[in-house]
């Protein structure tokens, strides 16, 4: 009985990949190319606000601002730089939204939640490093909060903020693997289903050996072009895990976010919070908080 069961079953699994098991192969392969896109692009937001913030900071070290101020607080400087690169990412939608009253934001906006994930993030690290105690020779876990910042954030760590980025990545980097997995399964299912028919050959007809033989070699040649299909599509898999790998964007939106951040903290010398300092305030329009940004520098020159 058992017997038989095993025999159906192999039966089954031999029918099974000979109608589907390479179609199976190519969805996977560009099911798995499309999610690694969507990853990739959700995880490389982050880098790009930190790429952004950066240039932002770099500015303004060579800005008249900077060096007429005898004092700097590590809070405030991080605070005005984060909501200037975040007011002027998203200022160009702002207008966009006055010339089209019905526009609400843009489609990529939309279903990767940009414009949320960075404001939870200017929120969530302005929460932690407010309460950093200032010493000049310390070194304040920059590292861990820039990396936990990021983790955390469920728009930046989630496709579409449904799929977690993580479960996806790992699946994918199991796909090669999976590949010649099933290319040697083909292969091996092939070879078994054309076996049999050997058993048929008459070696006193020569016509219908050379038919039995030209079936089996059919047959055979099917079953290895699984195994070839298995490998090319592995490598290839491999190839685009590794230049679109999402642990090395996060990586770098770490390093850079940290790398920032300690350059700030080595130009300040205080973490002081001024009382009537207001909270950042994501809702608020790009071009009219630019707009009090810049009436701010201006009546901050002519009283100094």
């Amino acid at each position: 009985m058992e017997t038989g069961f095993i025999q159906s079953f192999i039966e089954f699994l031999v029918v099974f990949a000979t109608d589907w098991l390479l179609p199976i192969m190519g969805v996977a392969f560009f099911g798995a190319i499309a999610l690694r896109l969507l990853v990739y692009y959700t995880i490389n937001r982050q880098e790009w606000f930190a790429i952004e913030f950066q240039k932002r900071l770099d500015d303004f070290i060579d800005s008249d601002q900077f060096k007429n101020k005898s004092s700097h607080s590590y809070y405030l400087t991080t605070k005005k730089l984060l909501e200037k690169t975040y007011y002027e990412l998203f200022e160009v939608r702002s207008y966009m939204k006055r010339r089209k009253p019905d526009f609400i934001m843009s489609f990529t906006d939309r279903i990767f939640l940009i414009q949320q994930g960075t404001a939870w993030f200017v929120r969530d690290i302005l929460k932690q490093l407010k309460f950093l105690p200032y010493q000049k020779q310390s070194h304040p876990k920059i590292f861990e909060i820039s990396r936990s910042t990021f983790q955390r954030n469920p728009c930046f760590n989630r496709v579409f903020g449904i799929i977690p980025t993580s479960v996806v990545s790992d699946l994918l980097n199991l796909l090669p693997g999976l590949f010649i997995v099933m290319g040697i399964l083909g292969t091996f299912l092939g070879i078994s289903q054309a076996l049999p028919d050997l058993g048929a050959m008459d070696l006193s007809d020569m016509e219908g050996t050379k038919m039995v033989m030209d079936q089996f070699l059919l047959k055979i040649s099917f079953s290895m072009g699984t195994s070839i299909m298995g490998i090319v599509l592995s490598f290839t898999m491999s190839l685009i895990n590794t230049f679109l790998s999402p642990n090395k964007a996060f990586i770098n939106a770490v390093e850079r976010m940290e790398n920032a951040l300690y350059t700030i903290w080595n130009i300040s010398d205080n973490n002081s919070i001024p009382s009537n300092v207001v909270d950042f305030d994501e809702h608020k329009d790009p071009v009219a908080a630019l707009a009090e940004q810049a009436i701010d520098r201006q009546v901050g020159k002519k009283a100094s």
